[in-house]
């Protein structure tokens, strides 16, 4: 696994006409660089072990807004744009347990849209509409539910796995032996919004990872103190004795 990284760092100096060779009928992003900035300290350990070499799959689990999702796809763009990446992957299971995906109207784009929207924010910070639609119709960004991800294997891609508290174990495991060469692979989930209480994916595997020596895979626990919010949308939770 060691080779794999050493590629990248060959490449994080490459310029950003380099990374754009890929895609000569893109626009430029907004920006050539990420600049990351944590608000806390969970963030700062989850984006640290992210942008380890050694850590070839990290876990961030915890309540909504604590930043897993964001600070993920963020780490995906600073990968893509420094040449270190060639793809970003991003799957998720079922919209629950209780829902099929072949019954929604549309494209397969179309009816992952609704769950992947947080996602493209982020995206449009650093790339425009049209460019992001060339690399998804060039398969360099590929938006795709868990169960097609199964007898594929991803070299040289960050895998977004999200809202993965609702996969079972088999689909679990399916998709953390998707990873290839070159890859890595950000999985997130938040167990308070767990439609499968039991059977889950997410639950039985980070209590067997906990048991293990594991060196290439990492987990980040959030807690409630982690969740960044608006001032104001602070005091409303105030008001309504959430906070």
């Amino acid at each position: 696994m060691g080779a794999k990284r050493a590629s990248r760092k060959r490449n994080q100096n490459n310029n950003f006409s380099n990374v754009v060779q890929l895609n000569t009928s893109y626009q430029k992003p907004k920006q050539k660089h990420v600049t990351i900035i944590p608000r806390n300290r969970n963030q700062e350990t989850y984006v640290l072990r992210l942008l380890d070499d050694t850590k070839d799959i990290v876990f961030g689990i915890g309540p909504a807004g604590t930043g897993k999702t964001l600070l993920a796809v963020q780490v995906a763009v600073k990968l893509f744009l420094q040449g270190s990446i060639d793809k970003i992957i991003v799957t998720r299971p079922a919209v629950s347990v209780d829902e099929d995906l072949g019954f929604l109207p549309g494209t397969l784009e179309q009816k992952m849209a609704p769950w992947t929207r947080p996602i493209f924010d982020v995206l449009r910070e650093y790339f425009q509409a049209r460019e992001i639609e060339g690399m998804i119709e060039e398969g360099i960004i590929e938006i795709a539910p868990l169960a097609y991800m199964r007898g594929r294997t991803f070299k040289n891609s960050f895998i977004l796995a999200d809202e993965m508290q609702n996969a079972t174990p088999n689909q679990m495991k399916m998709l953390l032996t998707r990873l290839g060469e070159g890859s890595q692979m950000a999985v997130t989930g938040d167990l308070a919004q767990a439609d499968r209480k039991e059977d889950n994916g997410l639950i039985n595997f980070t209590n067997l990872l906990a048991k293990s020596n594991s060196t290439h895979l990492d987990i980040v626990h959030f807690a409630q103190g982690d969740i960044e919010r608006h001032n104001a949308v602070k005091e409303v939770l105030q008001v309504y004795g959430d906070e």
